[in-house]
């Protein structure tokens, strides 16, 4: 079995593959100062939840945004696991064309996100990632990544309103009542859901314009299914699809 890994800035993602079928995922807490030792314990413990051991994990594809963090996961792998990790970086074979100015510069999730949306739905498409940041990727129908938009993500946003202003709380993100909050809670759950959604759907009319209007649109990450239930721009949801395309690059690169 394949275990994929998706380290980012907040979420620690990870999925375990039987051939195409994803058994089982986990989306944890990105813990910035967690050693070796510890990431394979975890690694461990998760595989023995299962009824699963170090024996069953054939192979480890990895996706980091962390470098700082890279490395421990790395050694954490070969330690517990018996495993050299695949790592995403500019000199895997992708299957798809990347024309950012310096292809060096994406992101490892970015790229698998492009690899699994084109492998698997095809393009002209624009995938909207809501991790710590929320990005929109282009992928054109030929298979070439174009490059794409990158703002700040919800919950940074929400962080950033709890830290700068004073009477603002730290708040959860889900639906408010209505559009018009009643309260400050749900003023801000409203600005910021409502808000994101206004924002993906501009930024999707305006990717159109430049793909085409056959464009799909594929949103992932741990809010896609919160924002996609309040738009019909979003076509695809598709919440584990960076680990789809850890898996695509790992048979890729076997």
């Amino acid at each position: 079995m394949l275990l994929t890994i998706d380290l980012g800035n907040t979420n620690l993602t990870i999925g375990l593959y039987q051939g195409e079928e994803l058994l089982h995922h986990w989306r944890l807490a990105t813990d910035h100062a967690r050693m070796p030792d510890e990431y394979g314990l975890q690694f461990l413990g998760l595989l023995q939840h299962i009824g699963k051991g170090p024996a069953d994990v054939s192979g480890v594809c990895l996706a980091s945004v962390v470098p700082p963090l890279t490395g421990r996961v790395i050694q954490a792998c070969r330690q517990y696991l018996r495993q050299e990790p695949l790592v995403v970086d500019a000199g895997i074979k992708t299957g798809i064309k990347i024309r950012y100015d310096d292809p060096r510069a994406v992101g490892a999730d970015r790229v698998a996100d492009a690899v699994a949306v084109y492998t698997l739905y095809g393009g002209p498409a624009c995938v909207v990632d809501f991790g710590t940041a929320t990005t929109f990727n282009a992928i054109t129908a030929e298979g070439e990544y174009l490059g794409g938009a990158i703002t700040v993500g919800i919950y940074l946003a929400a962080e950033a309103l709890f830290q700068r202003a004073a009477k603002l709380a730290r708040i959860d993100i889900q639906r408010p009542p209505s559009v018009i909050g009643r309260n400050t809670v749900h003023a801000m759950q409203s600005g910021l859901l409502f808000g994101y959604v206004c924002l993906v759907e501009g930024m999707v009319a305006r990717f159109r314009k430049e793909l085409g209007e056959e464009m799909k649109v594929v949103a992932t990450g741990g809010l896609a299914e919160i924002i996609a239930r309040e738009t019909n721009v979003i076509d695809i949801l598709a919440p584990w699809l960076t680990l789809d395309g850890l898996r695509i690059l790992w048979e890729r690169n076997r």
